[in-house]
């Protein structure tokens, strides 16, 4: 039987391309977006079902799950990228990544698992970032939420393992698909932080811009959707052999300081 696969944020970036790759490899796919009428035609993937989906709206979320019918995959792709120093970060810009980022997500998850459980067979994919692993000054709220959505997989997949349903992470490091052009900022001009704050965002940017492509991060998602036990987690870009295996031999200041430097930050 054709499988059916849901992948949120599918209208840019790394869910375009998975949701483009699953509908090549036979999967029925289902879409989202938050406003799918405003998704261009010169963007819409073909044979993928857009459906609209305001993650900030949980009883939304509750009627788009009992709408959409059984799902055998679920790939949680659709969030914000948020910047700022935590001082100046606003009290509801930080609720609203955790809604988009975690909440939402989560939601979703716990919608689909009833019935993926009951027929034996489910893959649900939380698409994070290497920021997580490797945090970064002045993104501190988005690497929370994503160090959250992967305790969230890492924990509920020891649950949800024995019933044949399998909840991993892929963490994308640098990915060229131009949401540092989206990304919501929070600095004052005047504040002391604006300078380095400034330094981390124009190397930020410039990483990403000569990041990784979607559609690798995609191949990488499908693998772990494929796989009879899929892994933990999953990472793509950045250099993510080498980093992750520094990460395991030398100290964690160690770290700190190779990430800082690599976004310009010097203290």
């Amino acid at each position: 039987m054709t499988k059916t696969a849901l992948v949120t944020g599918a209208s840019s970036g790394i869910g375009r391309a998975t949701a483009a790759l699953l509908v090549e490899r036979g999967y029925r796919v289902i879409g989202t977006s938050r406003n799918p009428d405003s998704v261009d035609e010169s963007v819409r993937v073909a044979g993928v079902e857009y459906r609209a989906l305001d993650l900030t709206d949980p009883e939304g979320i509750e009627r788009f799950a009992a709408a959409s019918g059984p799902v055998d995959v679920l790939v949680n792709n659709a969030g914000e990228s948020q910047s700022g120093p935590v001082e100046e970060l606003p009290r509801e810009a930080i609720a609203r990544i955790f809604q988009l980022n975690v909440f939402g997500a989560v939601q979703l998850a716990q919608a689909v698992l009833p019935g993926m459980r009951e027929r034996g067979y489910g893959r649900i994919v939380m698409v994070g970032s290497m920021l997580a692993s490797f945090p970064l000054a002045y993104r501190s709220s988005y690497v929370a939420t994503k160090a959250a959505i992967k305790g969230f997989a890492d924990a509920a997949r020891l649950e949800t393992a024995p019933f044949g349903v399998w909840i991993t992470t892929v963490e994308p490091g640098s990915i060229a698909t131009g949401i540092g052009e989206r990304r919501t900022k929070y600095v004052g001009e005047d504040s002391v932080y604006a300078e380095d704050f400034r330094t981390m965002q124009t190397h930020l940017d410039r990483n990403e811009r000569a990041g990784t492509r979607p559609d690798e991060v995609a191949a990488t998602i499908l693998r772990a959707i494929t796989a009879e036990k899929p892994k933990p987690l999953y990472a793509k870009g950045s250099r993510a052999p080498v980093v992750f295996l520094l990460r395991r031999l030398v100290p964690a200041a160690v770290v700190e300081k190779v990430v800082a430097r690599m976004h310009g930050l010097k203290r």
